[in-house]
């Protein structure tokens, strides 16, 4: 569907040049002379790079329509993931390529959603939050404080947070999977 470049909106997916891209910044501009315009700062989905774009304000692009499907995570096999659609039990396998950072918090059995664009995998969207088994961190001294900083812990599925001073090995915590940042603690 072909849209006006003056109906942008952030987080709008257009199609231009045969790339994907999404909106993260843009501006109309209307100079003293010459017709208005839009500028605006586009996110390429497939290679994460981002551009400055400049279009004539009469300009119309596709707006892409990305689908997200609701999958639960099954198992990683080699190299590739494989994911079972909730709705039909279809599986599908996920390159590593396509999964970005979510490997650092995927647990068996996880549903997470899919983003797809005309049957092309662009990516994994996960939960905004997980809890997570803390297998790795230094122990407590005596005179740390709850509020006096932080230590690095390894979780189970191997990313690495900053946890507070009084977290410890088997402890369950939650985690913000945007930020890497660590929440709270879940169990205790």
């Amino acid at each position: 569907m072909a849209i006006s470049v003056t109906d942008f909106k952030t987080g709008l997916t257009i199609e231009v040049d045969g790339q994907l891209f999404q909106v993260i910044e843009f501006m109309h501009v209307k100079p003293g002379k010459g017709a208005a315009f839009v500028r605006s700062k586009l996110k390429n989905i497939r290679t994460g790079a981002t551009v400055e774009r400049t279009f004539n304000s009469n300009e119309k692009v596709e707006q892409a329509r990305i689908d997200f499907r609701e999958m639960q995570f099954l198992y990683k096999s080699d190299a590739d993931y494989v994911f079972m659609d909730m709705e039909n039990y279809e599986q599908l396998t996920i390159p590593t390529d396509k999964m970005g950072d979510a490997p650092k918090y995927l647990k068996e059995n996880m549903t997470v959603e899919i983003q797809m664009f005309q049957n092309e995998i662009l990516g994994v969207q996960l939960p905004n939050t997980v809890e997570l088994e803390v297998v790795e961190t230094d122990p407590n001294f005596k005179g740390d404080t709850a509020t006096g900083g932080t230590k690095p812990a390894t979780l189970e599925t191997g990313a690495v947070v900053n946890v507070p001073f009084f977290v410890e090995n088997g402890d369950v915590i939650q985690v913000d999977t945007r930020t890497n940042q660590y929440l709270k603690r879940v169990n205790k």
